[in-house]
């Protein structure tokens, strides 16, 4: 839970304590009351654990079922909605590929949208997952930065993993809105990440070998920067494309440019950029509600997508507090690991 968060729980707890409290000793001098509606709707703000408490403690409402099963209902209400519907703990998905250019097998993770977030002292949630399995690389599928959250807890993140594991990094909109993706791309040079814009690189692990290739993301257009036009970097790809030996991954920060990259031929495609369609259902609105540059009922959002020879995997991404305006619903942040087999 986040300061912010723990600032309103406080209050409203505190609101519902003194609210108890004033309305008991209203009872006691036949004084006005305060009505049981506003006790009730102070309950559910999120005062209702305060509120049952001092209830008990001063011996207030307790002869009224009203609140004495109305409050801990509530309390069980919050307490599931916490849990399962505004849940943004770490999440991890997994996704095995079958390839037919790969004999061995390799372990990938797809991180993306970190957005500069918190994820505990020293990043230890998000960086303990990745150790967990162990990957072979590292894939960074744009908006590791923020464009308004300082970035210490990105280049925390890329200093640790980096030390660790190949990485492999593409922008993102939100790097390019900040005015730095130049000073963003230096700091990860520094890491020995493998910056891609239009270009290639050869990743080898126990005698396997696959292509890695990448763009940025097509804002680089719009804003100063050194990299080069977007349709140039699509072009350079491209003429790469034509060797087709190896199996090819492309990381594109948006999904919803899919159409663009069909033509290069990639085995897999990687990418970020929807959220996870923030206000998700399970079943019934599984690619969510609303994602950006592709609005309402958006289609490429999580999970796997096909396209022929092609298949696109869409991130869910790591975003928690740069998109507390608005909150994920049964979308919990994640990683993705992709085992090619």
């Amino acid at each position: 839970m986040d300061l912010y968060n723990l600032i309103y729980l406080a209050a409203i707890s505190l609101l519902a304590v003194i609210l108890t409290v004033c309305d008991k000793n209203a009872a006691r001098k036949n004084a006005r009351r305060i009505k049981e509606r506003t006790l009730l709707a102070i309950s559910v703000l999120g005062g209702s654990a305060a509120m049952l408490f001092t209830m008990l403690a001063v011996r207030h409402k307790t002869r009224h079922k009203k609140f004495m099963v109305g409050v801990p209902f509530i309390i069980f209400f919050q307490v599931v909605i916490i849990v399962f519907v505004f849940n943004s703990g770490l999440s991890v998905s997994r996704f095995d590929f079958e390839a037919d250019k790969i004999e061995g097998q390799i372990k990938l993770i797809l991180a993306a949208d970190l957005h500069s977030c918190y994820y505990g002292d020293g990043k230890n949630e998000l960086i303990n997952a990745i150790d967990i399995e162990r990957p072979d690389a590292i894939l960074l599928c744009g908006d590791i930065f923020d464009d308004d959250l300082p970035p210490e807890n990105s280049v925390e993140f890329i200093e640790d993993i980096s030390s660790k594991y190949p990485c492999y990094y593409v922008s993102g909109n939100h790097e390019f809105w900040s005015g730095k993706a130049d000073d963003y791309k230096i700091i990860l040079e520094s890491c020995d990440v493998k910056v891609l814009e239009g270009t290639s690189e050869i990743l080898e692990v126990d005698g396997e070998r696959i292509r890695i290739s990448g763009t940025d993301d097509p804002d680089t257009d719009r804003y100063a920067s050194h990299s080069m036009p977007y349709a140039e970097q699509i072009s350079r790809l491209n003429e790469e494309s034509a060797d087709n030996e190896l199996f090819t991954i492309l990381l594109s920060h948006r999904p919803e440019r899919i159409g663009e990259l069909l033509p290069l031929k990639p085995d897999l495609v990687l990418s970020g950029h929807a959220h996870g369609g923030q206000w998700r259902l399970p079943v019934l609105l599984e690619n969510g509600l609303l994602a950006p540059n592709q609005g309402l009922f958006p289609k490429y959002t999580n999970g796997k997508y096909s396209f022929g020879d092609t298949t696109m995997i869409v991130s869910r991404g790591l975003a928690r507090e740069s998109t507390r305006a608005v909150p994920r619903v049964f979308n919990r942040p994640e990683i993705a690991v992709i085992a090619l087999r």
